[in-house]
């Protein structure tokens, strides 16, 4: 076994009981729904968000017994958004497997992630805490705006890093920033406390997306769960691409530009892309990044005691950088 599978084999008994809850919450009086639902959500995922935010529950002090059930919220909406983000991107695989569009249409899958959104905001009412509700709430908003920024700069040659990392903050780290505070904000812990546990989440999800990106020009297929190279097929300008780009000549940039924006490239050009994007330490500049997101995320926890929820959390923030799907 790996070093990255035996990090997730430790927490199989949070697993266990997040799809248990999952699983359970998963109820429609439409079958089409619970299908859907059962084939996007039971499975597959590597459910770290909905761990983070048990972790942030430990570390605080927050045992409820509803806690395994609001951990579902977090799994429904990163499940809800990737049924959204493969509508926009008419993409065909998710986690391994035949996308819900690809199987059942856009118009179902768009229907199936607005179902599991307002499924998210029924069980976050249960915990009775308008501060928990109303950090979900503005969580799936900015998600959203994230999503429409992104749209915006499809083909956008002109990405530059600024906006790279303002699209990754919105689409990915809010809602691992939310996971985060979350379990400070049902414990009623310290505003200092929920702070930095909401700058951990931040710093991991923006470390996590930057490395995500990176694996879509590194990994293979079979590990990744996904084509490589998928985002620059879809038109999205990424922090590898970005980096490479900075290093061209205008004339060079020129050129790229003219032949992505004239015809569909060919799998052969993309090819030699996606080779480009592996030259001259882009990647290694792309990686330095995330690790010192990864760096300033352990700081934020120097003010919790030695715990095992402080070292488990210390231990995912280091698997993000490590991992390799």
């Amino acid at each position: 076994m790996d070093s990255e599978k035996k990090i997730l084999a430790k927490y199989q008994s949070y697993f266990e009981k997040i799809d248990q809850e999952v699983e359970k919450a998963l109820t429609s009086r439409v079958s089409l729904i619970e299908e859907i639902g059962g084939h996007t959500l039971l499975g597959g995922g590597k459910r770290l968000r909905p761990l983070f935010f048990i972790l942030s529950c430990e570390l605080c002090g927050f045992h409820d017994e509803i806690l395994y059930r609001l951990s579902t919220i977090f799994e429904y909406i990163h499940t809800a958004s990737l049924l959204h983000d493969d509508v926009l991107d008419n993409a065909n695989i998710r986690r391994k497997k035949p996308s819900a569009n690809h199987l059942w249409g856009n118009h179902a899958a768009v229907l199936e992630g607005d179902f599991l959104y307002s499924k998210s905001f029924c069980v976050a009412v249960e915990a009775g805490n308008v501060s928990f509700l109303k950090l979900i709430t503005n969580t799936t908003t900015q998600m959203a705006e994230g999503q429409i920024l992104e749209l915006l700069h499809t083909n956008d040659w002109n990405m530059n890093r600024d906006m790279y990392l303002d699209i990754i903050n919105a689409k990915t780290a809010v809602l691992i920033s939310a996971a985060c505070a979350a379990g400070g904000i049902l414990s009623s812990a310290d505003p200092k406390e929920i702070e930095a546990l909401q700058k951990f989440g931040h710093l991991v999800g923006m470390a996590f997306q930057i490395m995500d990106d990176l694996l879509d020009y590194t990994s293979d297929q079979a590990v990744f769960g996904k084509p490589v190279g998928k985002d620059i097929r879809e038109g999205k300008i990424t922090l590898p691409l970005i980096y490479a780009l900075e290093g061209m000549s205008d004339e060079e940039k020129k050129l790229i530009q003219e032949l992505f924006e004239q015809r569909e490239p060919s799998n052969e050009e993309y090819q030699d892309l996606i080779d480009l994007v592996r030259r001259n330490g882009v990647l290694q500049k792309v990686q330095s990044d995330a690790q010192k997101y990864v760096d300033e995320a352990a700081l934020c926890l120097d003010g919790f005691p030695d715990s095992p929820a402080r070292e488990n959390f210390l231990e995912l923030n280091r698997f993000i950088i490590e991992r390799h799907y």
